[in-house]
């Protein structure tokens, strides 16, 4: 199965957000919501195409109210997350997934809420360290190289 894990946009309760708007209701109803981090909505899908194609039903929202979309996939990474632009890409053929880990986004994970994330870049099988803040644990987002140089 394939997550999709939406951040919200800093006091912006996301989930009510999402539920109290139609559209965005309906387009999540068939998904059991879970919420992994604070001021997050996640759901699984059955794929990363099905990921991209929800998240492509609710930009309008996400352009609103979250600061992060993002989806993991174990065929391409078992515990590393997809930014939506990399996901897309990955979708579309236009990266190959085996090229995708170079560029991260490192988010400190401290008390269930996700802090400022720092942009690092993989030079070996290890991660950099998340160095922002102590934490008790990190969540890494892989990016494309547009999203790295912003």
């Amino acid at each position: 199965m394939t997550r999709v894990c939406l951040v919200g946009d800093g006091d912006v309760e996301l989930r009510y957000e999402l539920l109290s708007r139609e559209t965005s209701r309906a387009a999540l109803s068939t998904y059991d919501l879970a919420a992994p981090y604070e001021n997050t909505v996640a759901v699984e899908t059955v794929s990363l195409g099905a990921a991209v194609a929800l998240l492509n039903d609710l930009e309008w929202y996400l352009v609103r109210f979250a600061r992060e979309a993002l989806v993991l996939d174990p065929s391409v990474s078992k515990k590393e997350w997809l930014s939506r632009a990399l996901a897309a890409a990955i979708r579309d053929d236009g990266l190959d997934h085996a090229n995708s880990g170079r560029f991260l986004k490192l988010f400190g994970v401290d008390d269930g809420r996700l802090l400022e994330p720092m942009f690092v870049t993989r030079t070996g099988p290890e991660l950099p360290a998340y160095d922002l803040h102590d934490v008790e644990d990190t969540l890494a987002v892989r990016v494309t190289e547009s999203e790295f140089g912003a």
